[in-house]
């Protein structure tokens, strides 16, 4: 993936070696749903630890989980950030990029595309622990997007663990879990996220909150594709293997996938992010299309099949 020499956002939060920042345990919850990461996070502990990774999931999403809609309440302020701007180091220098190139994107085709003003989501680096706009934010949480406060947070070691112990590494890789969680800053920005925890609360079942939550999550998948299409309109910054690294980790992502590692078996009804094969036919779609409306995963009751 090309990017050394494109702009790099000011819009950082450098947090690193701040070592107020923890304080607490909290689970932050955007998007309908844990993170792209977390889910990534707690399978690994779940895998490792022979626990089936849905205990894990499923508890934290209860924790902050009333009826069956994730609260997005307001906790302690964030501290104030210990850095602003792009950092100097090659891995921060490299979110910079990515954000920025997410930046020069959406500030083009949301407004072309949804006749919506596009709203620079500041993004928080951080190492061991940190505090949000949704609780204490810790690296075991994989990245995240917290609607509260409109920021996605971020320890970097977690592309180190998915190198490491996914197979996903490489930029492309890491660049699409960052589009991943912009596409749930996307998805504030349309509206969808308020809409989906209200039909969450109304929920007649944990089974259809989760369908629900399988929606959010794959059109995020789908608007990192879209993102990553657009951004090789422009730059042409896909390389060759690029997109087989970001499909690699999609399918590494999957509930299906996690389960059957756990246990042997996948109970689709428990789904929260949807199946392999399902995250990588909504990025794909967005890939092949570029345009936002491609991405409608609610468009059946299920959200479960790309179309």
């Amino acid at each position: 993936m090309r990017w050394e020499d494109f702009r790099q956002s000011a819009n950082v939060e450098d947090r690193r070696g701040d070592d107020e920042g923890g304080g607490g345990v909290g689970m932050p919850f955007g998007g309908g749903g844990l993170g792209v990461g977390t889910i990534i996070v707690l399978g690994l502990i779940g895998y490792m630890l022979g626990i089936d990774p849905r205990i894990l999931i499923g508890g934290a999403e209860m924790a902050g989980i009333g009826r069956h809609a994730p609260q997005y309440e307001q906790r302690e302020p964030a501290r104030p950030q210990t850095g602003n701007g792009a950092p100097t180091d090659q891995t921060g220098r490299f979110v910079a990029a990515v954000l920025a190139q997410n930046e020069d994107v959406w500030s083009e085709i949301l407004p072309e595309q949804k006749n919506i003003r596009f709203k620079a989501a500041p993004l928080v680096l951080f190492s061991g622990a940190t505090r949000s706009g949704c609780g204490a934010a810790q690296s075991a949480m994989g990245p995240f997007y917290c609607p509260t406060d409109g920021k996605i947070y971020l320890d970097t070691s977690f592309f180190n663990d998915m190198k490491a112990k996914l197979g996903g590494g490489g930029d492309f890789a890491y660049a699409y879990v960052i589009a991943h969680e912009m596409g749930h800053h996307i998805e504030n920005l349309l509206g969808v996220l308020p809409r989906v925890q209200r039909a969450q609360q109304q929920a007649s079942s944990q089974a259809q909150a989760n369908r629900l939550s399988v929606g959010v999550e794959l059109m995020a998948d789908c608007l990192s594709g879209v993102w990553a299409a657009n951004a090789d309109r422009k730059w042409r910054i896909i390389e060759q293997g690029d997109i087989e690294k970001a499909i690699n980790t999609a399918t590494a992502i999957g509930d299906d996938r996690l389960q059957k590692a756990s246990r042997g078996y996948a109970v689709p009804d428990s789904f929260t992010h949807g199946s392999s094969a399902q995250r990588v036919a909504w990025f794909q779609k967005g890939l092949k299309t570029g345009k936002v409306d491609a991405c409608n995963t609610f468009a059946n009751a299920t959200a479960n099949s790309a179309r």
